[in-house]
């Protein structure tokens, strides 16, 4: 991928992205929070968790660790230079994820229903979409 400095601001780097490195970038995120969130089926029922709500049952390090994981796919997303606008919808997702499950066992359903990761797939799909830019 081609890194170019922006006009405006010149210390700022923005990503050059044409159709076929979005889609492999949003491809990737879009593996990442499936492993992240629905990975695993709970046997006999349609439950789907992932890596992430194994991680929260590790009380304080494992919220920890999982927010990091959700903090990644930010990273990506922001790689995509994504307008702050829909940036923020994202960080607010993976904010009240964290939030919430941080709260013993709660946190943990919480967690199993909410998937943040899988939500913010949808948010920049959309936005791309929208954009014409996929």
């Amino acid at each position: 991928m081609a890194r170019v400095f922006s006009d405006d601001f010149p210390h700022r780097i923005y990503g050059v992205h044409d159709h076929a490195s979005r889609r492999a970038a949003l491809d990737r995120i879009d593996m990442l929070s499936r492993l992240f969130d629905t990975a695993f089926i709970l046997p006999g029922t349609k439950v789907r968790f992932g890596i992430e709500s194994l991680m929260r049952l590790v009380p304080g390090i494992g919220d920890a660790a999982a927010s990091a994981l959700s903090c990644y796919l930010l990273y990506e997303a922001h790689q995509l230079d994504v307008p702050k606008h829909v940036f923020a919808r994202l960080v607010v997702n993976v904010a009240i994820e964290g939030a919430v499950g941080a709260i013993p066992l709660l946190g943990d359903l919480f967690d199993v229903g909410f998937r943040a990761n899988r939500r913010n797939v949808a948010i920049l799909q959309e936005h791309f979409e929208r954009e014409g830019l996929l």
